[in-house]
């Protein structure tokens, strides 16, 4: 479990702890004593956490125990005034135009992270603590490079030796690029350049990942007694971690401390990495500037409203003024600006009121207005856009302080709501000293930190969140609405008592008014009433049959005609693979294969020397459809359309060859030619049709089994019916059967068993899905020695995919955040695994497998149930990896043993005590052919 560990500003404390829902979070404040530097910050937040959560456990114990993000958000906020009651990391972010699943009141903290939260998971294990900064924000495309064993992993950014020379900087030997050498502060271009031939460096971005081994030594640094398990005078002592700690660091450090120089550290450059900094006002705009510009493709940006310049920024506000191509640099938070404001360009605005007021704001004046105490107490704040250490309204003659010390001079007003009229905010901005000889109290900025109250403050901006939220949904066709993570704003509606925008009508986009629906089906389910769940339903319903219905409407774009293709005494049959998923599951789903493309690696294999799915259509002298199961042992005889389009019946062994016969132009809807019965088309077509299948392998076993058998059934009727279908039309038309069918999925496993070996399948987006195919070399599983370390055991659990579907589809829908960061790790990890492949090592590729696993339970806690993970604990020690096939849960489960020894061992251990009666270890073979047809 990530715990989540912040040093916020005093203010914030009760406030955070009581505000946010997740209780992961832990806020603290830095030592009232005093400064206590980044090394001393970090243990004071940890040791605070310590004492309420470990009992009687020691401190070595604790930090062992679990995983944790570290942020230092409590810095005062000098240069940023406007959010620094709360700390950087709370600063309101806008919702980007080329980005889903964003919340609509998130905050830099949400967009930090996700990729603090990657590399905990990608870590090795006992690198379980991450150190960060909280006003920095740090993007990076594709996947996370390896993370090296390492006591402490430092990550860094390739940067010009110009810039490079304002930040920390690590060196690394080219010799050895991921080990430390050492780190130096700021320093000059010259020096980087004599240390450049034999150097890489890279900037050190204060992302930090540490065993408790090496968190120890700063505890120790600090003043830890480790007989008392608390620190010698109960705060620690001053230490600073990116210097001091820092520069003893390496296989050549510049500082001597010997425990720490014996420490092991790597650096990691992450690829393609972006660096934003929000540490003043300036840099809040050009940050969130730069971040909104990212992506100039049109395809790939939802929002289509255009602004007159792009660094305007308007949020949890109501505005009601027409900003114009002359203003720019302009950010509007949790405010108030009517008709009647005049602005020009360089301002902060926050937290102002509602209100009447005309009001002009000058060039590069911002304005902040604070809610102090329980009250209706405001302090207005008026301060310059570059340098806001110097008061906008200047120092009086008779007040004397200089500029390193304003920060803690009483130089702002108190007023009560009803003294706040428009002459009194124009006067505080126009006058420079107006508060001179006022009887009202007088604060500093360092109180204003202490003594606002944060309830008011976010109480106002909630109000205004909602009017926002209600206007951009009504706005949609140029808004973010649709973009936003939909199963958020549905817990926002209901708090907020909103009612649903109106119901978008048919020209509306078909993947906008899925989100529509699925969002009216959150909403009214959150709300607990009787009425408004059946309501819900029916949306959910709507939703689900909108997506199935897009995509069978292309089959009846190109109609099919069957004609018979065989003599009368000759059998058709067809034979497929299964299918084993490696890599890159639940990317190939609809919607979200829809809108972002999917990437899946995948094996076609055969079970026990055969291809366990098996097709047999012969002619019948009789004009109806026989249907025979051999594995199930029934049997149904079909005359009539109504008969075969009855394909949805509940309990129907049949739902499948029904459902593909349809699709094959026996029914009306599908068919280039009109017919009035099954039987008339039957003795035009010149025979009935006897179509066996066998499927020998059991229901829920995680190997594509039903998607397989419709293909194998597809592929079969194309040759009996001269169909002319190749591999890929096979497939498409399976996604349009399991539509059909109400069982959704994706296009992975039809492509894994029809076409043979490995292959990495990426489609694009749209709503015809048709991946291309990259054959992966198969020689790891092919070769005895390597192949023998690699086993398939059938658990004899099964577990169905449809329930899982439904749920993890229903956040596609819904944009859910969670789900679409998985999604798009998993994306890049098939590329990853593929890789892998390539490079022909059987450690990488089990490694890169038991990563998939993991992705899939992070997307479906469900996917490793308990009985599942009591077969992995019986055989651990004997495993690099494992992984439960398919949707998880139960079936089949693919394990890549430490060497032929440990699979023997495997085999005898789980063979000797069988999770249950039917479970068993089965022979396996890679299907270079996939899906085969021939005849008689």
């Amino acid at each position: 479990m990530l715990k989540k560990l912040l040093t916020i500003p005093p203010s914030f404390k009760n406030f955070g702890d009581s505000y946010f829902a997740d209780k992961n979070y832990f806020f603290c404040t830095d030592p009232a004593s005093g400064k206590v530097g980044s090394g001393g910050g970090t243990v004071n937040l940890l040791n605070e956490a310590f004492k309420q959560e470990a009992g009687t456990t020691d401190l070595n114990t604790w930090l062992e125990k679990d995983s944790r993000l570290i942020i230092h958000a409590g810095g005062q906020s000098r240069r940023a005034p406007a959010y620094a009651a709360v700390g950087k990391v709370f600063t309101p972010m806008p919702i980007f135009k080329w980005k889903r699943g964003q919340q609509i009141d998130q905050s830099l903290i949400d967009l930090q992270i996700p990729l603090f939260e990657d590399i905990l998971n990608n870590a090795p294990a006992g690198l379980n603590h991450l150190v960060a900064s909280g006003d920095v924000l740090i993007r990076t495309e594709g996947a996370l490079p390896e993370i090296p064993d390492a006591d402490v992993v430092c990550f860094g950014l390739w940067e010009q030796a110009e810039k490079a020379s304002n930040f920390g900087v690590f060196f690394s030997e080219k010799t050895s690029p991921h080990e430390l050498a050492f780190t130096l502060q700021k320093p000059s271009p010259e020096r980087l350049q004599e240390l450049q031939p034999d150097h890489l460096f890279y900037i050190d971005i204060g992302i930090w990942l540490f065993k408790p081994k090496a968190l120890k030594l700063i505890f120790e640094r600090c003043g830890w007694d480790e007989a008392s398990q608390s620190f010698a005078n109960d705060a620690p002592s001053f230490y600073d971690m990116y210097t001091t700690f820092g520069q003893a660091l390496g296989k050549n450090p510049t500082l001597v401390d010997e425990a720490i120089n014996e420490l092991t550290v790597a650096v990691v450059p992450l690829p393609k990495g972006e660096f934003y900094h929000f540490g003043n006002s300036a840099e809040l705009i050009e940050s969130t500037s730069k971040l909104q510009g990212l992506v100039k493709n049109q395809e790939e940006i939802w929002q289509n409203k255009i602004k007159p310049t792009p660094d305007l920024f308007t949020l949890n506000a109501i505005t009601k003024i027409e900003l114009q191509s002359k203003n720019s640099h302009i950010w509007i938070e949790n405010s108030w600006v009517g008709s009647r404001w005049v602005v020009d360009n360089k301002h902060i605005i926050t937290g102002v009121p509602q209100n009447d007021w005309r009001i002009n704001l000058p060039a590069q004046t911002c304005i902040d207005f604070i809610p102090v105490g329980d009250s209706d107490d405001w302090c207005v704040r008026i301060y310059d856009f570059f340098n806001p250490q110097l008061p906008k309204r200047g120092v009086n003659a008779n007040h004397q302080f200089s500029t390193d010390d304003w920060f803690n001079e009483p130089v702002y007003e108190i007023f009560k709501s009803d003294e706040l009229t428009e002459a009194v905010v124009q006067n505080l901005i126009d006058n420079p000293f107006s508060y001179i000889g006022s009887e009202r109290r007088l604060i500093s900025a360092a109180n204003l930190a202490n003594e606002v109250n944060l309830f008011r403050q976010y109480a106002q901006r909630n109000e205004y969140l909602k009017s926002n939220m209600a206007a951009i949904a009504g706005n949609w066709k140029r808004s973010v609405f649709y973009q936003l993570d939909l199963k958020h704003a549905a817990t926002i509606y209901n708090k907020a008592e909103l009612s649903l925008p109106p119901e978008l009508g048919q020209d509306a986009p078909l993947l906008t008014r899925l989100h529509d629906q699925m969002f009216r089906s959150e909403v009214l389910a959150k709300s607990g009433v009787d009425e408004k769940l059946t309501q819900a339903k029916a949306h959910e319903g709507r939703a689900f049959s909108l997506l199935a219905e897009t995509i069978v409407e292309t089959a009846k774009t190109n109609l099919a005609e069957p004609r018979l293709n065989v003599m009368s005494d000759q059998i058709v049959w067809g034979r497929s693979p299964v299918r084993l998923d490696l890599a890159g599951g639940w990317t190939d789903t609809p919607p979200n294969c829809l809108i972002n493309g999917g990437k899946v690696l995948n094996l076609a294999v055969e079970l026990n020397g055969q291809p366990p799915l098996q097709v047999f259509i012969k002619p019948s002298e009789n004009f109806g459809i026989t249907l025979r199961s051999i594995d199930l042992g029934v049997k149904e005889d079909v005359t009539s359309f109504d008969e075969l389009k009855n394909y949805t019946a509940i309990g129907s062994a049949f739902s499948i060859p029904k459902a593909a016969l349809c699709l094959a132009g026996f029914y009306p809807d599908f068919s280039a030619v009109n017919y009035t019965s099954l039987q008339e088309q039957l003795e035009a077509f010149g025979c009935g049709i006897e179509l066996t299948l066998l499927a020998a392998i059991p229901k829920g076993s995680g190997l594509g089994t039903s998607s397989i058998l419709a293909s194998t059934v597809f592929g079969t009727l194309s040759d009996f019916c001269n169909l002319k279908w190749d591999k890929y039309t096979i497939c498409s038309r399976t996604l349009m059967l399991e539509q059909m069918l109400t069982t959704g999925g994706g296009w992975q496993d039809q492509y894994g068993g029809v076409f043979g070996g490995i292959k990495l399948l990426e489609s694009k987006p749209g709503i015809i899905q048709q991946p291309t195919v990259r054959w992966a070399p198969d020689h790891i599983f092919s070769d005895p020695a390597s192949a023998s370390t690699v086993l398939l055991y059938y658990t004899g659990i099964t577990r169905m995919a449809k329930n899982i579907l439904a749920e993890i589809v229903k956040g596609m829908f819904l944009n859910g955040n969670q789900y679409l960061r998985i999604l798009e790790e998993m994306n890049h990890h098939a590329l990853k695994t593929y890789e892998a492949f390539q490079y022909g090592n059987m450690d990488d590729v089990a490694l890169a497998i038991g990563k998939s696993w993991k992705l899939n339970q992070r997307l479906d806690s469900g996917t490793n149930t308990p009985e599942t993970q009591a077969i992995i604990d019986r055989v651990a020690d004997y495993l690099v990896s494992c992984k439960l096939l398919g949707a998880g849960g139960g079936g089949y489960m693919l394990m890549f043993a430490k060497d032929a020894e440990a699979a023997m061992r495997i085999k005898a251990t789980l063979n000797a005590n069988p999770t249950n009666k039917r479970a068993r270890f089965v022979d396996w073979s890679v299907s270079a052919d996939g899906f085969k047809v021939s005849r008689s």
